[in-house]
């Protein structure tokens, strides 16, 4: 049996956010928690998407469908699909159109605590000195 490929989107939220909704801003943890989802189902995230307020029909959403590369999408949750597009309605609709699945995890949010908060913002406002996050 083929494997079926995922598309893990994240969404790409403002680093300014992170005290008021810091999963929101924490592209990593959503696309591990995107990771434990389909890995719990044998699925295999080919694709990661960072999006932030796309249309559901933008090419960059669509594009690794047409080739054949990805079979659906999975979000963390419903907050992060409506940060990650327009308008999460119509990407379903969208998705149902094209004959696409489109999943959210659901999982657990990691808790924040003020050290994971400094790490997620170490990471993002430093990425071009070298720093991994860790």
């Amino acid at each position: 049996m083929d494997d079926v490929r995922v598309a893990a989107i994240a969404s790409l939220t403002p680093l300014d956010e992170l005290d008021s909704d810091p999963f929101l801003v924490d592209t990593r943890s959503q696309h591990a928690m995107c990771e434990r989802w389909a890995a719990g189902r044998g699925y295999v995230v080919s694709r990661t998407l960072l999006c932030y307020g796309l249309r559901p029909d933008h090419r960059t959403l669509w594009a690794d469908v047409e080739e054949g590369a990805v079979d659906l999408f999975v979000a963390p949750n419903e907050r992060v699909l409506a940060r990650a597009v327009t308008s999460a309605r119509d990407f379903t609709a969208e998705c149902e159109r094209r004959g696409v699945r489109l999943e959210t995890a659901g999982l657990d949010e990691p808790a924040y605590d003020a050290e994971m908060k400094a790490r997620v913002h170490r990471r993002l406002s430093m990425p071009t000195a070298g720093y991994d996050g860790r």
